[in-house]
């Protein structure tokens, strides 16, 4: 597909360090955890420099990372040192994550986040990140994520990082969180990245979203996973989707629907985060037809969100007590 067929993202700010300011972040950022073992067996094989440079030709001028995410931050720095010349390091934004060592494993000692931040420079060819994340914060203890976002705070002053936040998935838990940052550490978090919460099958993060900016001062909220880590698929979700079997059922009966009325629910479903949420979404896309879909369906949602809609009241129903549920995740926490 030509340029020519696709209106671009608008690039919202000039190729200077001092101007990539977070307002600026485009609507689309790439989801790097893509290039990962959980969702391909040869995730080298993927053409990475190919696919970014796609990207970032239609506006797409961020992508979203980890340290935990496998191979992925190494295959993004070859690749984004190979396309420097076209797409020069302030030309884009980096956001990663620290603090997830394993599925299983947390190290959010200051130690072990300084260590993590540092390499993600080397594995990430360049000497700043635009954000850093600290990552899935509902898996360890309160005092322990202050500490390491305080760490975090002292390499953003000492200007390896621009932006600090969190990212986690139990929206009430992160709003919380976010809030105690403010009132503990005397300054507030930049950002922070919920995945799953605004969705068609949930939308829970909508009624946190005004909390987030007048009580933690956020600057930016991004939206993450429009199809919730792949539930909202007709071909069901992966393996290790933590969802109950109640909301698989439920989602598999919305899909058998949208079928019968000749649409995906991949795409109805994208369409209604595109068409609904104000601010950045992230979306995996691991090949160049998947990033010009995205471009495509970013307009496409916008204009078919009303004629969207009585689908999306039926899929609603479809899902019934399922619509707005969630999973367990994490530790209990006392905020």
């Amino acid at each position: 597909m030509s340029d020519s067929q696709l209106k671009p993202l608008t690039v919202k700010f000039q190729f200077t360090k001092d101007d990539k300011t977070l307002d600026k972040l485009p609507d689309l950022i790439l989801g790097a955890g893509i290039f990962n073992y959980q969702y391909h067996k040869n995730p080298q094989g993927l053409p990475a420099a190919t696919i970014l440079s796609r990207a970032f030709d239609l506006g797409i001028r961020a992508l979203d990372t980890s340290a935990y995410y496998g191979p992925s931050e190494e295959i993004v720095g070859a690749a984004l040192a190979s396309i420097r010349d076209a797409y020069p390091r302030d030309s884009y934004y980096i956001c990663t994550k620290a603090g997830r060592v394993a599925e299983n494993v947390f190290d959010y000692s200051p130690a072990s986040i300084r260590r993590s931040v540092l390499r993600s420079l080397e594995r990430l060819h360049t000497d700043y990140l635009d954000v850093i994340y600290l990552h899935d914060v509902e898996f360890v203890e309160t005092q322990l994520a202050l500490e390491a976002i305080a760490e975090l705070f002292k390499l953003k002053a000492e200007g390896h990082v621009k932006h600090v936040g969190l990212s986690g998935f139990p929206v009430d838990y992160i709003y919380k969180l976010a809030v105690k940052v403010l009132e503990t550490l005397g300054q507030p978090l930049d950002i922070v990245l919920s995945y799953s919460n605004f969705c068609m099958q949930n939308t829970l993060l909508q009624s946190y979203t005004p909390k987030f900016f007048a009580d933690a001062k956020l600057q930016v909220l991004v939206n993450a996973s429009p199809l919730s880590m792949g539930l909202l698929r007709k071909q069901g979700p992966h393996a290790f989707h933590p969802a109950s079997p109640e909301l698989k059922k439920a989602v598999a009966d919305a899909a058998a629907y949208t079928e019968s009325q000749g649409v995906d629910i991949s795409t109805l479903a994208i369409r209604f985060s595109l068409s609904r949420w104000s601010g950045p979404t992230v979306i995996g896309l691991s090949s160049v037809e998947e990033v010009e879909n995205a471009i495509s369906g970013y307009w496409e949602a916008h204009q078919a969100k009303e004629k969207d809609q009585p689908l999306v009241d039926e899929v609603i129903k479809i899902l019934g007590d399922q619509f707005n549920e969630t999973w367990p995740s994490g530790i209990p926490h006392d905020l």
